[in-house]
């Protein structure tokens, strides 16, 4: 197994953003496209490679198949079928467990044994499809879950308080969809309660506009798609964050899909909750001792995981 050897499987939007971001950040040192369409994935890596010269690591970018898996650490799958407007990501559920279904099988006889990433909607579900057909150790696949979701809400608050997103500890938590929930009770700017900025006079953001900034941070995808058919770079930027926790040993808490075996009352389901993500995988369930409201919120959204799941024949 190759430490820093990256496969991407599909060259769409999602995945060669992902690519390109992977690239300005110098974020491994092998880079394999794989897409069922083989002209554009080799396409795509002789466009990356032309901007290597600007890069801040030497690379080797190619296409390949999927014989180049077997040596892999990290196998990220972003194909399958997009998101279109009006719909959830939900309606992508029986499309993409077909596809699901065999890019892994084509995974499986390479012999890979390292970590998988998976970005195909529905995360959560599809992480569970892509760790039940693979054999692979529950803690070895992994979802984005709503690492892109919590950095939307940092985002949105930091604009709000007027303070870099970086300095705002906030998750988005559950079904990366809509019944996801943000945990505001650990929500921090710096090292104050956002609860307790809200509740000054003089503050910049009041308790009755929270629940607002959550429904826009849930809903900001759908205004996304509307506007320009699909989202792509912060998925991209977020995928390449988890690499990067992953490559790096880094024991780094991100809200991806994660398998609960016990963890907040639940097992056999992957759901986004924050976790300590380093060379391993997800190395453990961070638990947090939510608040009546967010837990019955959690305990909702795994259900409506639950219930989808069981409409596959697995």
């Amino acid at each position: 197994m190759k430490k820093n050897k990256v496969v991407i499987v599909g060259t769409g939007m999602v995945g060669m953003s992902y690519a390109y971001s992977m690239l300005n950040q110098g974020t491994c040192e092998e880079l394999v496209l794989i897409d069922i369409n083989k002209d554009r994935a080799h396409g795509e890596a002789i466009d990356l490679n032309h901007g290597l010269s600007f890069a801040p690591r030497k690379m080797k970018i190619y296409a390949g198949d999927y014989s180049d898996c077997k040596d892999a650490y990290i196998i990220c799958i972003t194909a399958g079928a997009v998101q279109l407007e009006g719909e959830k990501r939900l309606d992508l559920l029986h499309k993409n467990t077909k596809i699901m279904k065999s890019i892994i099988d084509e995974i499986k006889k390479s012999g890979f044994n390292g970590i998988i990433l998976i970005a195909t909607n529905p995360v959560d579900i599809m992480t569970y499809v892509a760790w039940k057909l693979s054999g692979l150790e529950k803690s070895k696949v992994i979802g984005s879950g709503t690492t892109l979701d919590s950095a939307r809400l940092r985002y949105t608050l930091s604009e709000k308080l007027d303070v870099n997103p970086k300095d705002i500890n906030a998750y988005v938590m559950g079904e990366h969809g809509d019944s996801q929930f943000v945990a505001w009770s650990y929500a921090l700017c710096g090292v104050q309660p956002i609860y307790q900025i809200a509740s000054r006079k003089e503050s910049k953001i009041k308790f009755d506009e929270l629940s607002s900034i959550e429904d826009e941070v849930k809903n900001i995808a759908y205004k996304i798609i509307e506007c320009k058919n699909s989202t792509y770079y912060g998925i991209g930027m977020a995928l390449t964050r988890i690499t990067k926790a992953i490559l790096e040993n880094e024991n780094s808490i991100l809200t991806v899909s994660s398998y609960l075996d016990g963890q907040y009352g639940h097992e056999d389901v992957y759901i986004a909750v924050p976790s300590i993500v380093n060379k391993d995988g997800v190395r453990e369930v961070t638990h947090l001792a939510l608040d009546t409201t967010e837990k019955a919120k959690l305990d909702k959204s795994i259900d409506i995981m639950k219930e989808n799941i069981n409409k596959l024949d697995l």
